[in-house]
């Protein structure tokens, strides 16, 4: 009906803006203001009534959020709350909205009555009558699947005998380089918490011998440092494996309110995850650089090195936003045969780009 109403309307306003032969013998009878400035006074007023009520729905959803998010109602509760509150502006809107239509009604037959002036009659104007609100208003965004970019480097290192200190490899220069892809998806439908992390990544660990060394595969299938007879300026053993890592995701990110829905964010705050990952290895690789009189010589082997060729470990990681300090252990030893086991380490940071 609202909308009959108003379309009846614009059709007398142009008869009447268009109307000849009216009596301009009335002038005493004239309102003050022009006819075409009440018109455009009416429509401001009905859009400064939807930005009112609009105004005061977001301040009351965001109120409805904050108690969602201490605990204090639940997620049914703030639903239903959601949609009464929708519903009582509504109701605002029309009532306020349909004094506005009665004045505009009695102004264009004042105008065809010819009891008012006007200045300009090719002037028009538009009344935009707001859209009902519902409760799709407060739909959260469905998306409950993201993905990202991951990149991740630091210090590498072994285990032995359940301790990095006194470490047969130099500390900073053994150092370790991840990137892959992973998706993460929220577990829950209606809570921000808990996420599942997963997808591949690239592993690449290097090792740096002290003391003039160098791994040298033996004959009973085992891998053992020995010393380099020529004085190396760098010894370096490098494993690559292709794994899948699964985390499960802490993520302490607000959700963002804004018009009257809500939907969540992710990777906006504190994140802690913790989890493993598994694979195979691709390849191995030692680089041996050294100096002969004026010679330089550069030799890279590539072999198992009886490493293992399969890799499983648990890994963790708290940041803020994209960054976070990553760390990651194997749980079975680097070699498959040497009498003490040695298990990769690493620390660094890790990124997560959306």
């Amino acid at each position: 009906m609202t909308k009959i109403i108003f379309y009846l309307t614009a059709f007398i306003l142009l008869f009447a803006c268009n109307a000849q032969g009216q009596d301009t013998k009335n002038k005493g009878e004239h309102s003050q203001k022009p006819f075409e400035s009440q018109v455009k006074s009416i429509a401001t007023k009905i859009e400064n009534i939807t930005k009112e009520e609009k105004a005061a729905l977001k301040l009351e959803v965001e109120a409805v959020d904050a108690k969602l998010e201490k605990g204090q109602i639940s997620k049914e509760e703030a639903d239903k709350e959601k949609q009464n509150l929708a519903e009582s502006r509504a109701k605002n809107i029309e009532t306020r909205v349909a004094i506005e239509q009665e004045k505009l009604n009695n102004l264009v037959q004042q105008k065809v009555e010819g009891k008012i002036k006007a200045t300009d009659s090719t002037q028009t104007y538009t009344i935009v009558i707001p859209a009902k609100l519902t409760k799709d208003n407060f739909k959260r965004h469905e998306k409950r699947t993201t993905s990202q970019f991951v990149l991740a480097f630091g210090a590498n290192n072994l285990v032995t005998n359940k301790a990095v200190a006194n470490s047969d490899f130099y500390y900073w220069q053994s150092h370790f380089f991840e990137w892959g892809f992973t998706n993460n998806t929220r577990i829950f439908k209606y809570d921000n918490l808990l996420h599942l992390k997963y997808g591949f990544s690239v592993m690449y660990n290097n090792l740096c011998p002290t003391d003039n060394r160098y791994f040298v595969p033996s004959l009973n299938s085992q891998t053992n440092l020995e010393v380099f007879p020529y004085d190396l300026a760098d010894s370096r053993f490098k494993n690559v494996y292709l794994v899948a890592p699964l985390h499960l995701e802490f993520d302490f990110s607000k959700n963002k309110s804004n018009q009257g829905s809500s939907h969540f964010n992710t990777h906006k705050g504190v994140r802690f995850g913790i989890g493993g990952y598994g694979g195979f290895r691709i390849k191995s690789k030692q680089k041996l650089f050294y100096s002969v009189d004026d010679d330089k010589v550069r030799i890279k082997t590539k072999g198992d090195f009886n490493a293992n060729d399969f890799i499983y470990g648990v890994s963790t990681y708290l940041g803020y936003r994209a960054t976070s300090l990553y760390l990651k252990y194997d749980l079975n030893p680097l070699f498959e045969n040497n009498p003490v086991d040695q298990n990769n380490i690493s620390l660094g940071l890790r990124f997560d780009f959306n």
